[in-house]
C-alpha cells in the first residue's frame, strides 16, 4: 500500500469514532461494542467511595515513595508530615526514622509502587489490533473484576468552553454523559493548553495536577487511559469508563498525582475525572479494551 494512503488509513481508524456522520451510520451495526445503561444515575460499575479509596491508596503510596522530595510541601503541613512519617515507620520503608534527614530512603519506580499497592502494573505498548497503534496492557500481576485499572488524563472542558482548535484531528477527546469533555491528547496545542493551565493553578509548592502523563514516564502510572483502544467483534471490552468527581476533601498534598485540570479555573465545581474499571478478571499480558460508547436508555 502506498505509504501516504497507509498513514491516512491509520489516522481515520483512530478518528472515525469522533466523526458524527460515521457514528450515525454505524451505531446500529456495532451493538456488540456498545454499552447500555438504564439511566445516567446507574452508570457506575463500582461506587464513588471505592474509586476514591483506590486513588487515595495509590497516591499515598506514590507520595511515601517520593517522600524525600516533598520537603517544601511538608514544611507547610506539619500535621500531614507527622502522619506520613508514622506510615513510613509502620510500613518499614526505612530501618529507622529519627529526624528530617531521609537520605536512606529506598525509592522505587512508580510501576513498582503500583504493583506493590494494587497488585498489578499497566503500561503502553503496541496494540494487538491491526492499525490501532498504541494500546494499554496489564504488564504484571492480576486485576480482579471491579478494579480501577487506569485513569483518563487531560484538560477538562465544560459546555461552551473553547475546544474547537484542540479538537481538529484529535482522537483523544472523551465526552462524559453530561457533556463535559476531557482532552487526553499529549501533543500539539492540547499539550500546551494543559501545561499552561497547570502552571496557572499552582499554589506555592502545591501542584494541583500532574503533567508527567505528557511524557513517556508518568509519575502516576495509572494515567494511560487515553490509549485504551475500543473493543471489536473479536476483542470484547474488559474495562469501561466511569465518571468520578473529585470531592472537596481530597488531600491537598496528593493532588499532584491527579492527571486532570479544568480549562476555566473560575468555575466552582468538583474536578471531573474518568477512571477505567474492569468488567472481568484480567490476567498479566492482556490488553485493555473499552466501550467507546455508552448508550443511556
Amino acid at each position: 500500500v502506498w505509504p501516504p494512503l497507509r498513514a491516512l488509513r491509520r489516522r481515520w481508524a483512530a478518528y472515525k469514532y469522533r466523526f458524527v456522520p460515521w457514528l450515525a451510520l454505524n451505531l446500529r451495526r456495532q451493538r456488540r461494542t456498545l454499552r447500555y445503561v438504564p439511566e445516567s444515575s446507574q452508570d457506575k460499575i463500582i461506587s464513588d467511595e471505592d474509586v476514591f479509596e483506590t486513588l487515595l491508596k495509590t497516591f499515598k503510596a506514590l507520595f511515601l515513595n517520593d517522600f524525600s522530595r516533598q520537603a517544601d510541601i511538608l514544611a507547610l503541613l506539619p500535621e500531614v508530615k507527622c502522619h506520613y512519617l508514622e506510615l513510613l515507620t509502620l510500613e518499614q520503608k526505612w530501618s529507622k526514622v529519627t529526624s528530617c534527614n531521609h537520605g536512606s530512603q529506598q525509592v522505587f519506580s512508580p510501576e513498582e509502587v503500583l504493583l506493590d499497592t494494587l497488585g498489578f502494573t499497566v503500561s503502553r505498548d503496541r496494540s494487538s489490533l491491526v492499525s490501532a497503534g498504541t494500546g494499554v496492557f496489564v504488564t504484571k500481576g492480576f486485576v480482579p473484576k471491579g478494579t480501577v485499572v487506569s485513569m483518563y488524563p487531560g484538560t477538562v472542558y465544560r459546555k461552551h468552553e473553547p475546544i474547537f482548535f484542540q479538537s481538529l484531528g484529535n482522537p483523544f477527546i472523551f465526552r462524559c454523559i453530561d457533556g463535559i469533555l476531557i482532552d487526553g491528547n499529549d501533543k500539539g496545542l492540547s499539550r500546551s493548553v494543559y501545561r499552561s493551565c497547570r502552571r496557572r493553578d499552582q499554589v506555592g509548592p502545591f501542584q494541583m495536577s500532574d503533567e508527567s502523563w505528557l511524557t513517556a514516564s508518568p509519575q502516576n502510572p495509572l494515567a494511560v487511559g487515553q490509549y485504551v483502544n475500543n473493543c471489536s467483534h473479536e476483542k470484547a471490552a474488559n474495562v469501561c469508563y466511569q465518571e468520578f468527581d473529585v470531592p472537596g476533601h481530597f488531600p491537598l498534598e496528593l493532588k499532584q498525582y491527579l492527571p486532570n485540570i479544568v480549562y476555566n479555573h473560575d468555575v466552582e465545581s468538583h474536578l471531573r475525572c474518568v477512571v477505567l474499571v474492569t468488567l472481568r478478571d484480567i490476567k498479566q499480558g492482556e490488553e485493555l479494551f473499552s466501550n467507546y460508547y455508552t448508550v443511556v436508555r
